[in-house]
């Protein structure tokens, strides 16, 4: 039976020529689960919207929507609020009460349901999704992860027939992110709730999705199983299929006659037939780790902080070195303190013991000025919090009024057709550019970046990383804060772990992510049997060539 059937739906946003949607149509039938990816601003998030009507975006539409037979238009409110679940990309624009036990019963009470339903659903979902030791807690306790996690079980307490997500994992930590995707697994598997999602984290998603949906410029330009989405792409040579597995990916630059692996147990088998079970102990072709020298542009010396007097430490004996041009990446789980250690280093926040020093200066005693002009810019996890004015153009004249700068920036983002636009109008992945290009037109000497590729998709990814190259490479130093293994694999100088407080480890990149087993990549999850230091997809291909060259030779 088909849940949604989509006939030549066109959507086009107020004031705009060009259409968000354009001819989509889709069946999506009972108990799949489906994933449709695609840029930034392909109109996923749009398409998404209009499966219930409550969230479909102002503007002229085109086309018709059934739901279980029914125009969705028909069908009344309640029975959607009941039937459609709808978890937003941002857990806290969700979150309505003060405590998480209430936050679970809020829909239900809303629906009116009796206070033994209520009670019984509630402890039903509590149990089914891990919530107990958590249950009366206050919702501004927990972590990403958890706020997300809540989210989706206060939807699933209503019991929906459809199950919609928009980025889930966009903010959680790799181990949160694996937690979160097997849940929404096992509620499609076992209670055969129907899943659409959006995603660009596409690494675990792929692999347990029935059929994937991809779109560019509002349009859908392929749509099937995993394997056959991944060869047309690749065909096409579109720049999304750098958005699939890493085995699919490396499967397609080694020439071979077997079938296209998907997951990385596949790509392990794969990757066995095709090396002969050799083990490689050092990639000699691999790209060496870049070594920075310079002066010390960040100093913290055993830093301890707290948010309220009689609270818990959140940093506990933070010490960190970061020099000049270098790129330093800090990942770690959610709640671990990674935002609240950037936001010291910013001046946002100051100690209670220990002492941070930027250029060698002491911080707490630089005045706002001196710390923020030409000296510090900062990106902060929600890009939303940096906009002040109507439209996105006026945002960055708001930063600086040269004309020729301002231009030069918004080709560098990305953000040529987006200039006229309401920033909170953008989709997730353009509103972090847009922000991106208000800090970066303070020039600044140092850039903290929480986050910065949440959103983004793989194509500006690279453009992004191209771009704190030649920062680096001018001087500038960037800390960021990432859940984005894979990105920060490829292109960071050094990643650190923070854990507790306080930074455990610290290495190159490759040295660092070679041989960890959550917080690593697919490609080393991949191959490292065979070669411990192959850490990217790019390794792993050079692996591959480099044994069958052996191998003929």
């Amino acid at each position: 039976m088909e849940t949604y059937r989509i006939k030549n739906l066109s959507f086009t946003y107020p004031q705009k020529d060009k259409a968000a949607l354009s001819n989509i149509d889709l069946s999506i039938d009972s108990g799949e689960l489906i994933t449709i990816c695609g840029k930034s601003g392909c109109g996923k998030t749009t398409l998404l919207r209009h499966l219930k009507t409550v969230l479909t975006p102002h503007g002229m539409r085109k086309g018709e929507i059934h739901f279980n037979g029914r125009p969705i238009e028909a069908i009344d409110q309640r029975i959607q609020a009941t039937q459609i679940g709808y978890v937003l990309q941002n857990p806290d624009n969700q979150i309505v009460t003060d405590k998480v036990w209430h936050e679970l019963a809020f829909g239900l009470e809303s629906l009116g349901c009796d206070n033994k339903t209520i009670r019984l659903r509630v402890a039903e979902m509590a149990n089914f999704f891990g919530i107990q030791t958590w249950f009366h807690k206050n919702v501004t306790e927990l972590s990403g992860g958890q706020k997300q996690l809540l989210n989706l079980a206060a939807i699933m307490a209503m019991q929906p027939l459809v199950l919609i997500l928009d980025e889930p994992t966009s903010q959680l930590d790799p181990i949160a992110a694996m937690d979160f995707i097997e849940t929404v697994k096992k509620i499609n598997r076992e209670l055969g709730t129907t899943v659409i999602m959006t995603e660009h984290r596409l690494e675990e998603i792929i692999p347990m999705s029935d059929r994937i949906v991809v779109m560019d410029e509002g349009r859908i330009i392929t749509d099937g199983s995993p394997q056959s989405v991944g060869e047309k792409l690749s065909k096409m040579e579109h720049p999304m299929f750098f958005a699939m597995t890493s085995p699919m990916q490396i499967y397609a630059e080694v020439k071979n006659n077997m079938a296209c692996p998907v997951t990385v147990r596949e790509g392990r088998k794969w990757l066995d037939a095709v090396t002969g079970d050799r083990v490689v102990e050092n990639l000699h072709h691999s790209v060496p780790d870049i070594k920075v020298s310079g002066d010390m542009a960040i100093e913290m010396k055993d830093v301890w902080f707290r948010y309220e007097k009689n609270a818990q430490d959140i940093i506990k004996g933070l010490s960190l070195e970061v020099k000049q041009g270098q790129f330093f990446c800090i990942v770690g789980g959610n709640g671990s303190g990674k935002t609240t250690a950037l936001s010291l280093i910013s001046g946002m926040y100051k100690p209670h013991r220990g002492k941070i020093l930027i250029g060698g200066k002491n911080l707490a005693k630089m005045n706002t000025e001196e710390r923020y002009k030409n000296n510090l810019g900062v990106l902060p996890q929600s890009p939303q919090s940096l906009f002040v004015k109507k439209t996105v153009e006026l945002d960055l004249y708001e930063m600086l009024s040269d004309e020729n700068k301002v231009n030069k920036i918004i080709e560098l983002t990305q953000l040529e057709e987006l200039r006229k636009m309401h920033p909170y109008d953008l989709s997730g992945g353009e509103q972090q550019r847009a922000a991106l290009a208000k800090i970066l037109l303070l020039e600044p000497k140092i850039l903290l970046l929480d986050e910065p590729t949440k959103g983004l998709d793989g194509c500006f990814k690279d453009t992004f990383a191209e771009l704190l190259k030649k920062l680096t490479v001018q001087g500038v130093t960037v800390v960021m804060v990432s859940h984005d293994i894979e990105f920060c694999a490829r292109y960071a100088d050094t990643c650190a772990m923070f854990f507790d407080g306080s930074i455990i480890t610290s290495n190159t990149a490759k040295k660092f992510f070679a041989g960890n087993s959550f917080y690593t990549t697919a490609a080393n999850r991949m191959a490292r049997h065979i070669c411990s230091d192959a850490v990217t997809v790019e390794d792993v291909i050079k692996l591959c060539q480099s044994i069958s060259r052996q191998t003929s030779a």
